[in-house]
């Protein structure tokens, strides 16, 4: 039995890292999972070139080019109603969405954060977990929702803070945490193993008491 097709639109803002992970995962993956289209809200964004390279559709929706916050928003959210996608992935998408959006989209859109969510919501994770002295750190995938960082946890992937590294050294392995995490989870849901319902996480239409943890340390 054919696989019923599973569209992904990404976000981007810059270089498009992820991005490239999810597209390497996906090209050596039997999955009936595709990229339709790559959106960014910046016109220079490498992650572009990317996504071209790749053979997959571009738009630049250029958040300089509308007054208000609230018209970027529909512009962008008009784009995607257009597309229609399964799921809207943030990878790198530098821009806090409305709550009219999120709620617009619910339950399709997901982001990576580099922190063991709920701890260091926002910016500076990195030096932020050094000035505290943790041992563990990591990333995340959530669900979006109105509020920051704080949309349920789909799945964490951790590692041992070692004591001699700095703040950019320790991003440089989060960051390749995040390269395995998101194409594992949005492997998941293009499976339809993954639901959002009632704000909680289902996992094989399961509830989910607490995040998946992948440790690759």
């Amino acid at each position: 039995m054919n696989q019923p097709a599973v569209d992904i639109v990404v976000l981007i803002s810059g270089n498009g890292s992820n991005l490239q992970a999810i597209i390497d995962h996906l090209d050596q993956s039997d999955t009936s999972a595709r990229i339709v289209r790559v959106i960014s809200n910046r016109p220079n964004a490498y992650g572009l070139q990317r996504a071209q390279a790749a053979g997959i559709a571009t738009d630049v929706i250029d958040h300089q080019a509308y007054a208000e916050r609230a018209a970027f928003d529909q512009a962008l959210a008009d784009r995607l109603e257009a597309l229609n996608p399964t799921i809207i992935v943030l990878a790198g998408f530098m821009r806090i969405l409305s709550a009219a959006f999120v709620e617009r989209f619910r339950g399709q859109l997901i982001n990576i954060h580099p922190s063991l969510l709920p701890a260091y919501r926002g910016r500076d994770t990195h030096a932020r977990v050094l000035a505290a002295g943790d041992q563990q750190h990591g990333c995340s995938v959530h669900y979006v929702t109105p509020d920051l960082d704080a949309g349920p946890v789909i799945a964490q992937a951790m590692l041992t803070v070692q004591p001699s590294e700095d703040a950019e050294q320790l991003a440089n392995r989060v960051q390749a945490l995040e390269h395995q995490l998101y194409p594992a989870v949005i492997s998941w849901m293009t499976a339809g193993r993954v639901a959002l319902h009632d704000d909680q996480v289902l996992f094989d239409r399961v509830v989910q008491p607490s995040p998946r943890r992948l440790s690759m340390d």
